[in-house]
């Protein structure tokens, strides 16, 4: 007899990094015609966000608890328990299941994971990257929900959870506080009182229900694991994933979606405000030295008053300020992420560090309208009169 188990090798699967900041997954065709939903996820490391893409896959495949089959799309990374098990924002698409499980396609965007163990400065990186994702041609253009993937247990609001709800508040309009909604993981599905409290201390602003609470789904992370023991316990563990999917999916079914032009928009300001900041901090520190330089002139002329009235030669060393150019270190983001923007006429780093267009001065987020918006000169200053390049300007 013909098998009724899904099987995604019918519909083939295609890998493709785009580049080196976000990746692709698709499985099966896309048809044009078919409603599609997109689904942004984002958590601190170690929640089990690749876990609940999975199940999402399964789930969207039609695979069953008594299927006993369990399909991984998420690749396994090795590497340490410390770290974030994903290092790109992929953007995983699944076609060709459409009005078998679910009426429309999904797409998933999977983010690194929050709160790396690797510093802060990781996440910006996430940040920078979903930008590239969202203005890429051939990247999301809009948005149906943000899954804010939180453990059960979570009970307390870290330092480093609220750094990662404002990341994702700032990336979106008051139009998509709506669609936020906590997906909740490791439940026993009982009311997740420990996460609640998490969100009510962040004073997140996402989707509430009728009684004033959080929109939220529960998911337990188990479905992949060996069922040759605790059988009944798996057998609860995966009903309560599954009426969770079922529950968001119909939530998903009923959003409208967020165009994403205002959100590069808000980003690429973001930026440019960045960059001032930045450059400003350059420009305080070499008129700082300049000062420096003069006091030192005063003083040496001071100290030599008597000689210089009878007209007595005298040999001074002084602390000379001057630019000259600094080899950047490209590391492994050599192409997106630690390339310099410079004026020629200012002689400023008008983006450094944190470019991510290094290569075509035109193109970098600090041009406006053809102009810098960041150097002395500003907008007298045009982007032909720039150049990119792995150097940054310095003072001495």
């Amino acid at each position: 007899a013909k098998s009724e188990k899904p099987n995604p090798s019918c519909h083939g699967s295609e890998w493709v990094k785009l580049r080196a900041d976000f990746a692709r997954m698709t499985v099966g065709e896309k048809n044009v015609i078919k409603t599609n939903k997109t689904i942004l996820l984002v958590g601190e490391s170690g929640t089990g966000k690749s876990t609940l893409i999975n199940a999402l896959v399964n789930y969207t495949m039609g695979v069953k608890w008594e299927d006993e089959v369990w399909f991984q799309i998420v690749e396994n990374v090795n590497t340490s328990q410390t770290e974030s098990q994903t290092s790109d924002v992929i953007v995983y698409e699944i076609f060709g299941f459409e009005d078998k499980t679910l009426p429309y396609s999904l797409t998933i965007i999977d983010t690194p994971g929050y709160g790396d163990t690797r510093g802060i400065g990781c996440d910006e990186i996430v940040i920078q990257r979903l930008l590239d994702l969202f203005r890429s041609e051939d990247g999301v253009h809009e948005i149906h929900a943000v899954g804010l993937v939180m453990k059960a247990s979570d009970n307390r609001l870290s330092d480093r959870l609220s750094y990662i709800f404002d990341s994702v508040m700032s990336l979106f309009g008051k139009d998509m506080e709506k669609s936020i909604v906590a997906l909740i993981t490791h439940s026993d599905g009982r009311r997740p009182k420990n996460a609640f409290q998490a969100l009510e201390a962040a004073k997140i602003n996402c989707a509430k229900n009728e009684k004033n609470q959080p929109v939220y789904f529960l998911f337990n992370n188990c479905q992949h694991e060996d069922r040759t023991e605790e059988g009944e316990y798996m057998k609860i563990a995966g009903q309560i994933s599954e009426k969770g999917m079922r529950k968001f999916t119909d939530f998903l079914e009923k959003t409208s979606h967020q165009k994403l032009g205002k959100t590069v928009d808000v980003l690429n300001e973001r930026i440019r405000l960045t960059a001032c900041i930045q450059n400003l901090q350059e420009r305080i520190k070499l008129t700082e030295l300049k000062q420096t330089e003069i006091k030192q002139i005063q003083e040496a002329l001071k100290k030599h008053k008597e000689g210089m009235k009878k007209h007595q030669n005298f040999t001074v060393e002084l602390d000379e300020v001057y630019k000259d150019k600094k080899h950047i270190n490209g590391g492994m983001y050599l192409v997106f992420y630690r390339g310099a923007v410079c004026c020629k006429v200012c002689e400023e780093n008008c983006h450094y560090p944190g470019c991510t267009m290094a290569w075509y001065a035109k193109h970098c987020e600090v041009m406006k309208d053809g102009c810098c918006t960041v150097c002395t000169g500003k907008f007298l200053c045009i982007h032909p009169l720039h150049y990119s390049h792995l150097v940054s300007a310095t003072s001495y």
